[in-house]
């Protein structure tokens, strides 16, 4: 019985392939046959440049980290799991024992073997072995594809951690993609006395409006000649007086990486309030460091998830206050895993969330 995996052999070349089931590496280990597994922008950007920071292509990989399935095989050790139990996977397993994983900071880990980031495979296979502590067991009431969105709803709960979000705090979030609703879905859910989203795509907001934001906001186009900066701080004071801001939000997540939007963040937080970057877009932008330093803000970068943040995020979907499931938008079968991936590529304003269902023969 072969293991059928879709792998980026090289930039912009990905293929099927028949390989070996994956042994188990240790007896902590289990082996997991897929079930569904979502698309997500870093499988694209590896797909279509073949690097991300330091993180580079150098020979071929299995794509693929949001997924679920089902335990099929269990080492001698294991405790947690048996064969049959139905998982969210989380695609991170750090080496445990460094600094940052013994801090609880396992996100920071150098040697964290992360799936579908080189030199690692992915989990778009038939079969894939994790560390049994690092798959989760999900209700009866969950199904595999609420499984699969759990990644990126651990994602937001991280986000949303590194933010220290409180209760009764306003929030401001730009980016309405998926992690940027589902951070203003957590938002919610943690409590927050108003959450608006930023977007730059009228259905996007009108998407986040009915999900989990209290208002959302279009920015208007700068005129010609206008400095970017200023045009910026311009938009950022219109959002704090549309929305009774006073001097500006208790903390801005900003979820989409694009210049304008961190510049504005900036301006839109108020003095000592908290800024966190989550959205990857250029390496280098210009940034209103003089206003950040004048407001005092505490500004962070989040990255994956940390202690916590899946077992929440498994909580959050399984008990409804979060619906995970509303995201997807198109759904394919394992052998059209390369029309999915174009799908994503394409970039288009109706596609939120594709997801991929593992090899059903």
């Amino acid at each position: 019985m072969a293991n059928p995996s879709f792998v980026l052999r090289a930039i912009k070349d990905v293929a099927f392939e028949n390989r070996d089931i994956p042994k188990l590496r240790d007896e902590y280990e289990v082996r997991v046959q897929i079930a569904q597994t979502g698309i997500c922008g870093s499988d694209v950007h590896y797909w279509q440049r073949g690097r991300i920071g330091d993180f580079i292509l150098k020979s071929p990989i299995v794509l693929g980290h949001e997924s679920s399935g089902t335990v099929v095989e269990v080492g001698a050790a294991v405790q947690n799991l048996k064969q049959g139990d139905r998982v969210a996977i989380e695609p991170g397993v750090p080496c445990r024992r460094c600094d940052y994983c013994r801090d609880g900071k396992y996100n920071l880990c150098n040697d964290t073997i992360f799936a579908a980031t080189p030199p690692w495979d992915g989990t778009l296979a038939k079969f894939y072995t994790v560390a049994s502590d690092y798959c989760y067991k999900i209700p009866d009431s969950m199904n595999m594809e609420e499984a699969a969105m759990v990644e990126p709803t651990a994602v937001a709960v991280q986000i949303a951690k590194v933010a220290d979000l409180r209760a009764n705090q306003t929030v401001l979030v730009f980016g309405c993609g998926p992690i940027g609703v589902l951070c203003q879905a957590v938002a919610k859910a943690y409590g927050a006395r108003k959450v608006i989203g930023v977007d730059v795509v009228k259905s996007r907001l009108d998407f986040a409006k009915s999900y989990g934001a209290d208002a959302v906001y279009l920015p208007p186009k700068p005129d010609q000649g206008v400095d970017p900066v200023e045009h910026s701080e311009e938009i950022a004071t219109m959002i704090k007086q549309e929305f009774g801001l006073g001097e500006g939000a208790d903390v801005v997540l900003e979820c989409t990486g694009a210049e304008p939007c961190i510049q504005t963040g900036v301006f839109a937080t108020k003095k000592g309030g908290t800024y966190v970057q989550a959205g990857m877009g250029k390496e280098n932008v210009l940034f209103p460091i003089t206003t950040a330093c004048i407001r005092a803000l505490v500004i962070k970068g989040s990255i994956r998830y940390t202690k916590g943040c899946y077992p929440d995020a498994v909580h959050l979907i399984a008990t409804g206050k979060i619906d995970a499931k509303r995201l997807i938008t198109n759904r394919f079968k394992f052998e059209e895993a390369e029309k999915a991936f174009e799908l994503v590529k394409a970039g288009r304003e109706d596609v939120f969330k594709v997801i991929i269902e593992g090899v059903q023969s």
